[in-house]
């Protein structure tokens, strides 16, 4: 696995790109000048752990043949704020689930996501306590 990164403007403006030419800007969320064009790379971070938790999620469901109508992730981050580095000491997750399977089933597919599966939790569990819960049809289970 590798991507590649160009500077593409004169500031803080990086593409990060990955072999299939699909690319996600960055930018330095704490400048004090000019506009931020892009994601801070620990808001990447974030989406790294909604993504993956969600495809570990859908997989999970579908080999129940489950298919969720709806799927939907709120991630929180943490931070030590004014330390270098400032790291994420707690993670919440909130994942809104729509379809219809039981409060079992979708409560078991995160478990399984965040406890064994998702690589991208995994990694960063040793400096992030990883909450999640579950929102099934609109009520949390």
């Amino acid at each position: 696995m590798n991507v590649s990164l160009e500077r593409i403007n004169k500031d803080y403006l990086f593409e990060v790109t990955n072999p299939d030419g699909h690319s996600v800007r960055l930018d330095n969320k704490s400048k004090t000048i000019g506009e931020v064009q892009g994601i801070s790379p620990m808001e990447l971070l974030l989406m790294g752990v909604a993504g993956c938790s969600s495809i570990d999620i859908v997989a999970i469901l579908n080999k129940q043949k489950i298919n969720p109508t709806s799927l939907k992730m709120e991630v929180k981050g943490h931070r030590h704020e004014g330390e270098t580095p400032s790291l994420f000491y707690q993670i919440d997750v909130t994942i809104f689930l729509e379809g219809d399977f039981s409060a079992e089933k979708a409560i078991r597919a995160a478990k399984l996501s965040f406890e064994k599966y998702c690589s991208v939790s995994k990694t960063l569990e040793p400096t992030s306590k990883i909450n999640h819960k579950v929102v099934l049809n609109g009520e949390e289970i």
